[in-house]
C-alpha cells in the first residue's frame, strides 16, 4: 500500500487560541437531580415489532405493581409507539422502589430543556446564512424550494398569522390549520413553565389543537426552514407541522418531546426538526432512541447539538445523540445586523449588543471614551479602580481576567457613564452579560475585538469621543464562517462521531411573531438545526426514494470543514468533534453524482492500534470520473473534560493506491488504514479523507474521530473540592453531610441520600448494601443505566434508598434495622462488565436503621 503520510510520530506540540477568553468561575456545587423520570419497560415498542394489547398489558402490570408497592406518584405520558413505557413524577425517596418494579428494563432521568432567549435586531440578514450553505444555488440555480414536502418543527408553536409562513398577517385572525401549517398540536398550554427554579414554575400541561407561538422560537425556526415572504428560508414551498411543547416562557421536558414525536409521526411528516436538546446524554437516552425510531419509519429527524461548548467536551444533546439523528453544529453568520455608537474624529460606525443586566443603551448623546488598560491587558478592571477616575466617561475595557460584571461594577463605582467590552479573540459580536448584585445602572455593551482594538489605539492618540445613535447597521463578522463559541462538543459517550455536520447559527434574522416585531436575530445551533432540516427537503424533492438512513450521509459528503474558530490564521482545521463533516452545502449534495458510504468514521478508543476500514464510492452518473486520495488532520483536544486544551492532529492515514477512478454506475470498495495518535492520551483526534476529482465536481469528504488511549482509564468519580461521594442527610431543602455516619427512621425523607459527582458519562451505577461487620449481602440498594455527565467539575447527583433491596430483580428484601454500608459500582462508558478493572468503587459511611 502506499502511504500518504509521514509515520505517526510520539512527539506532541499543543497549540493555543490567539487570546483565550477568561475562564468562567466554578461555582458552589449544583444539585442536578432531575424530579420526572422515563420508566422503560421490557417489551418492544410497536416501531420494533410490538403490540398495543401486550404493551398496554404491561403498563397495567407496572401500575398495579406500583400501587401494591405503596409508590405514589403522577403519571405523565405513556408511549406504546416509539418508546415503550411512562413518565413519572416520583419523590426522591421512592425512586429506588420504581427501579426495583417487576418489569422495569431501565429507568433514565426526565430532562429539563430550557428555551433560549433571543438577541433582537431589526433587519434581514438570513440571505448571507443561505449563500453560505448553498441554498440560495438550489433554489435560484437547481429550482428547488420543498415543494411536496412536510416538515415538522418540535418546537414553542409557529406563528399562524405571519404572513411569510402563510397567515394573514393579522393577530389572531388566521385560522388553523392553514395552508402552509397543515398539522400540529399544543402539548402544554402557554403557562407550562417546567423549570421548577422559575417564579412562573407550572408543570401541569393544558394541551389544545392550536400550535400557536407566543414565545418566537419555533417561528424563527420555521422561518429558516421555509419563510416565503420578507425572508425566505432554505426550503420556501414545504408545509409544515407545528407541534407545540414550550409555553410561552420557560422550559419543557423530554417527556413530552416523546410524546409530539409519535404525533409527527401519526401525522405524515417527511422531516422533524427538533432545535431542542437533553445534554450529556447516551444514545440510548429516551428522546435519542426514540428519534432514531422515527428514521427508520422514514423520517429525516434533524437536531441541535447543543449550546453547552462552554461545558466542555462530550456535552452534546439528547435527541442528537441518536445513531441515525443528524446532529447539528453552529456556524456564525457572515454578517451581523447591529446598533451602532460612533467615535470620532470620522463617525466612526461601532457595532455593538446591549449587554443583559444593564439598562438599555441611549439613542443620543455623546460621552468622552476613558481607556482601562490597553489592547494587551489581561485583567483589565478586574479590580476597584481609584474613585472618580471615570467621572462622566464611556469606560473601553478588554475582555479577560475576571466576569463581565466585576468590570462594569468596576468602572461605574469610579463614576463611568458607560461601559463597551471589547472581546479578547477574533469570534462573533460580543454578547457579555453584567447582571449581579449590586445592580450595575449604567449601559454597557459589547463588540468586537477589531473594533476594540481599533478604539484603543485612537486613545493612544489622543481624546475620542463616543456619540449614541438608534440605528442600526450590517457589519460583517469576523469569526463568519467559524463554529460558534457556544457550540456543542462531542464525542458521544459511546464514541461516536457526533455532531454530523454544521450549519449557520450565530446571528441569524428570520420570522418571529407578529406582536414582537414580525422579525428577530437569534444565535444558537437551534438555528443551524433548521438550516439542514431545509436541506433535508430540498434533497427529497430532488430525489424523492432517497432512504431517510442515507440522507446524513449525502450531506456530509459534500460538507466543507472549517478553520479552527480559536486561530483561523493557523492553518489548521476545526475539531472533527465539534463541527463533523463541515457546514452544510446543500447544492453540491444535489447535483453529486458520486456517494460515499459511511459518512463518517467512528474509530474508538485507541487501544488496539491501526484500524482499517471498507470505503464504497459509487458513481450514479453517465461520466467516468478519478478521485486523488488524500487526507488532512484537525485539531486535536486534551484530556480535561471541562477544559479543553488543543493539540496538533497526528493520525495515520494510509490508501490502497493514490487515486481510484469510477465508470459510469460503478461501484468500488477501497480500505483505508488509520493509525491513531498516541498522545494526548485522553484526548480526541479526527480529520478527514478527501476525495478530489478530474472533473470540477465538489471534492467529497468523510470526516473520522477517535479517542487517544485507553477510554476505560477515564475516572467517572473524580474527587471534587467538596468530597462527593456522599452519605447525607436531607433537611430544609439542604443536603447535609455525614461522614462519620448517620442514623435512620427510613419514615418521609429521613432516609440515606447519596450526593455522586459524575466527571464522565457512565455505562451502568449499582449501590449494593452490606451488613455492617459481618460483611453480609443485603443485595441491591439501587441500579441505573447510562447515566450522563454533570455539567460542571463541582456539581452532582442526589441518589436515595428506601431499605429495601432487590435480588435478582424478582425478589425484594426489606432491610431489618441495623447498621449497614453501601458500595458504590460504577462501570465505565464502554466497559466490559466481567472486568474488575473497569468499575470503580466506593464504599460509605455505616448506615444506621432506626424505624420507630
Amino acid at each position: 500500500m502506499a502511504a500518504l503520510a509521514a509515520p505517526v510520530s510520539t512527539a506532541l506540540r499543543q497549540v493555543f487560541p490567539d487570546d483565550p477568553p477568561a475562564e468562567p468561575e466554578a461555582g458552589p456545587p449544583r444539585d442536578e437531580s432531575p424530579q420526572r423520570w422515563f420508566v422503560e419497560l421490557s417489551a418492544a415498542p410497536k416501531s420494533d415489532g410490538g403490540s398495543d394489547a401486550s404493551l398496554n398489558a404491561e403498563k397495567k402490570a407496572f401500575r398495579d405493581g406500583a400501587r401494591a408497592a405503596g409508590v405514589r406518584y403522577r403519571e405523565n405520558f405513556a408511549y406504546n409507539d416509539l418508546f415503550n413505557g411512562l413518565s413519572l413524577t416520583v419523590t426522591r425517596s421512592q425512586l429506588s422502589t420504581v427501579a426495583r418494579l417487576p418489569g422495569v428494563k431501565a429507568i433514565y432521568p426526565v430532562e429539563i430543556m430550557q428555551m433560549p432567549d433571543p438577541e433582537t435586531n431589526p433587519h434581514p440578514d438570513l440571505i448571507t446564512a443561505l449563500t453560505m450553505t448553498g441554498a440560495d444555488i438550489a433554489q435560484n440555480q437547481l429550482g428547488l424550494d420543498g415543494r411536496g414536502i412536510r416538515v415538522a418543527v418540535m418546537d414553542t408553536g409557529i406563528d399562524i398569522d405571519h404572513p411569510d409562513l402563510g397567515g394573514n398577517g393579522t393577530n389572531h385572525s388566521t385560522p388553523f390549520p392553514t395552508a402552509r401549517v397543515i398539522k400540529g398540536w399544543d402539548f402544554v398550554g402557554d403557562a407550562f413553565n417546567a423549570d421548577p427554579d422559575s417564579p412562573t414554575y407550572n408543570p401541569v400541561p393544558s394541551p389544545d389543537n392550536n400550535p400557536d407561538d407566543c414565545n418566537g422560537h419555533g417561528t424563527h425556526v420555521s422561518g429558516i426552514i421555509g419563510a416565503n415572504g420578507q425572508v425566505k428560508g432554505v426550503a420556501p414551498k414545504v408545509k409544515f407541522g407545528a407541534y407545540r411543547v414550550f409555553g410561552c416562557q420557560g422550559s419543557t421536558t423530554a417527556d413530552i418531546m416523546i410524546a409530539a414525536m409519535e404525533r409527527a409521526d401519526h401525522d405524515g411528516m417527511d422531516v422533524l426538526n427538533m432545535s431542542i436538546g437533553s445534554t450529556y446524554q447516551w444514545p440510548e437516552y429516551p428522546t435519542a432512541k426514540a428519534a432514531s425510531r422515527l428514521v427508520n419509519k422514514g423520517i429525516v429527524v434533524v437536531a441541535s447539538a447543543g449550546n453547552s461548548g462552554a461545558t466542555g467536551m462530550y456535552s452534546t444533546g439528547a435527541p442528537s445523540t441518536g445513531d441515525k439523528v443528524i446532529s447539528v453544529a453552529s456556524f456564525d453568520n457572515i454578517s451581523a445586523r447591529q446598533r451602532y455608537f460612533t467615535a470620532s474624529p470620522d463617525a466612526l460606525k461601532v457595532g455593538f449588543n446591549p449587554a443583559t443586566g444593564s439598562p438599555a443603551p441611549p439613542t443620543s448623546g455623546t460621552l468622552p471614551l476613558g481607556r482601562v488598560g490597553t489592547a494587551a491587558s489581561i485583567d483589565a478592571a478586574c479590580l476597584p479602580l481609584p474613585a472618580g477616575s471615570l467621572a462622566g466617561q464611556a469606560a473601553l475595557i478588554r475582555r479577560g481576567g475576571c466576569t463581565f460584571y466585576i468590570k462594569a461594577i468596576n468602572a461605574q463605582n469610579a463614576g463611568a457613564a458607560a461601559v463597551v467590552i471589547y472581546d479578547n479573540v477574533a469570534a462573533a459580536p460580543l454578547n457579555p452579560t453584567v447582571a449581579g448584585v449590586p445592580s450595575v445602572n449604567i449601559p454597557a455593551v459589547g463588540t468586537t475585538k477589531a473594533f476594540g482594538d481599533l478604539l484603543d489605539g485612537r486613545l493612544a492618540s489622543g481624546p475620542v469621543e463616543l456619540t449614541w445613535t438608534g440605528d442600526t447597521d450590517s457589519f460583517p463578522n469576523v469569526a463568519g464562517g467559524l463554529i460558534s463559541s457556544f457550540s456543542a462538543y462531542g464525542l458521544s459517550p459511546d464514541l461516536q462521531l457526533k455532531p454530523d455536520i454544521g450549519a449557520p447559527g450565530g446571528s441569524i434574522w428570520s420570522t418571529y411573531p407578529l406582536e414582537s416585531g414580525g422579525y428577530a436575530s437569534i444565535s444558537g445551533t437551534s438555528m443551524a438545526s433548521p438550516h439542514v432540516a431545509g436541506a433535508a427537503a430540498l434533497l427529497l424533492q430532488s430525489a424523492p426514494n432517497t432512504n431517510a438512513k442515507n440522507v446524513a450521509r449525502i450531506l456530509q459528503n459534500s460538507a466543507q470543514p472549517k478553520p479552527w474558530s480559536l486561530s483561523p490564521a493557523a492553518g489548521l482545521l476545526d475539531n472533527v468533534h465539534r463541527q463533523g463533516a463541515g457546514m452544510l452545502r446543500i447544492d453540491d449534495a444535489v447535483t453529486a453524482a458520486v456517494r460515499i458510504d459511511p459518512g463518517k468514521l467512528s474509530l474508538g478508543e485507541g487501544t488496539s492500534g491501526a484500524t482499517t476500514q471498507a470505503i464504497t464510492l459509487k458513481n450514479t452518473g453517465k461520466t467516468p470520473v478519478t478521485y486523488a486520495l488524500s487526507f488532512e488532520n484537525a485539531v486535536t483536544t486534551g484530556p480535561n473534560t471541562f477544559t479543553p486544551s488543543f493539540f496538533l492532529g497526528d493520525a495515520g492515514v494510509t490508501f490502497y493506491a493514490p487515486t481510484v477512478t469510477l465508470t459510469k454506475n460503478q461501484s468500488v470498495t477501497i480500505p483505508v488504514t488509520i493509525t491513531p495518535p498516541v498522545a494526548p492520551v485522553g484526548g480526541q483526534y479526527g480529520g478527514y479523507l478527501i476525495f478530489t476529482p478530474n472533473d470540477g465536481s465538489p471534492t467529497l469528504r468523510v470526516p473520522y474521530a477517535g479517542y487517544i488511549g485507553d477510554y476505560q482509564l477515564r475516572q467517572v468519580l473524580v474527587p471534587t473540592a467538596n468530597g462527593f461521594p456522599w452519605l447525607a442527610k436531607l433537611s430544609g431543602g439542604f443536603f447535609n453531610n455525614q461522614p462519620s455516619g448517620a442514623t435512620y427512621t427510613m419514615v418521609g425523607d429521613d432516609i440515606p441520600f447519596f450526593l455522586i459527582h459524575h466527571d464522565h458519562q457512565a455505562r451502568e451505577m449499582r449501590l449494593d448494601v452490606y451488613e455492617a461487620g459481618s460483611g453480609k449481602l443485603w443485595y441491591t440498594a439501587y441500579k441505573e443505566e447510562f447515566l450522563g455527565r454533570n455539567s460542571t467539575a463541582t456539581g452532582f447527583f442526589a441518589y436515595s434508598w428506601d431499605g429495601v433491596t432487590t435480588k435478582n430483580k424478582n425478589k425484594q428484601l426489606v432491610v431489618p434495622n441495623g447498621s449497614y454500608i453501601l458500595r458504590l459500582y460504577v462501570l465505565k462508558a464502554l466497559g466490559d462488565e466481567n472486568n474488575p478493572a473497569h468499575w470503580e468503587q466506593w464504599q460509605s459511611p455505616v448506615v444506621t436503621i432506626a424505624r420507630p
